[in-house]
């Protein structure tokens, strides 16, 4: 992994001033703490906020900046003020980037980066078109690095922490398409993941906000452990917690898929 690490060291230091939207995960974790050791003041950090960010991925953002020494803007990017993102569309995505690369380059004049990696592309991101339009750079794609290798990287960097992060989609991305997104229903999801992650320790955990219920999706390790006791629990969590008057039809506890929240069409009128 030693020539994929010197390929991107060598594509950072060609750039013109930088900064690297961070999400918290290890992508872009692992891209600003090269971009910033390699590159210095030259370097400034975005991360924006909301209800569809978990608190605890801010909280690593902040982390690092305070240990690597950044630049670290944290922002509101609007999208909970835009009727587009919030109908939830199958292209959602796009509404969500469009926003936060336009809030960052109302703030700076540096080329924007971002920790998209090979493995994304063969995904449906609406994302990448936001990207385009707004002349994002995505350094682990122009040298050929995929997820793997970002994990590489981070180790090879000692950001242990960072290579070991499941991956983390925003709590949006578990509201089934067409369903508005509602604060209430992200504050919900966290909720309920940080209540599976507790009782179980999962690898892999998803609260997905269904048209007819709610799914609780495990990885195989995690859903062979669950007991009917811990069923009970969590599906008391989630009447509890429920942010809509009318509760939920079904609670199903299934196997992670991936993608699975764009399965719902909206009923035609």
């Amino acid at each position: 992994m030693t020539s994929q690490f010197d390929a991107l060291v060598a594509h950072l230091r060609t750039l013109p001033p930088i900064a690297v939207a961070v999400s918290g995960g290890v992508d872009s974790l692992t891209l600003a703490t090269l971009a910033h050791r390699v590159r210095g003041a030259d370097t400034e950090m975005f991360h924006a906020v909301s209800t569809a960010v978990p608190a605890e991925a801010t909280g690593r953002v902040r982390e690092y900046a305070l240990r690597e020494g950044w630049t670290l803007h944290v922002i509101d990017a609007g999208e909970m003020n835009d009727a587009a993102y919030l109908r939830n569309p199958v292209n959602r995505c796009y509404f969500c980037k469009t926003d936060l690369y336009g809030s960052i380059a109302a703030r700076t004049s540096a080329i924007l980066l971002s920790g998209t990696n090979t493995d994304d592309l063969g995904d449906y991101r609406p994302g990448l078109k936001a990207a385009l339009k707004h002349g994002v750079r995505h350094p682990y794609v122009d040298v050929d690095i995929d997820k793997m290798g970002v994990r590489a990287i981070a180790r090879q960097m000692n950001l242990d922490d960072a290579a070991e992060l499941p991956a983390a989609p925003c709590l949006a991305s578990r509201i089934e398409t067409g369903i508005p997104i509602a604060p209430g229903r992200l504050m919900f999801v966290h909720q309920i993941e940080r209540a599976l992650t507790e009782l179980l320790n999962p690898e892999t955990v998803r609260c997905r906000v269904r048209d007819d219920g709610v799914a609780i999706e495990l990885d195989e390790a995690a859903l062979r452990r669950m007991t009917p006791i811990h069923r009970q629990l969590i599906a008391a969590d989630v009447r509890k917690l429920w942010p809509d008057e009318t509760p939920p039809h079904t609670i199903e506890f299934e196997s992670y898929r991936r993608g699975s929240a764009f399965l719902h069409l909206p009923k035609a009128n």
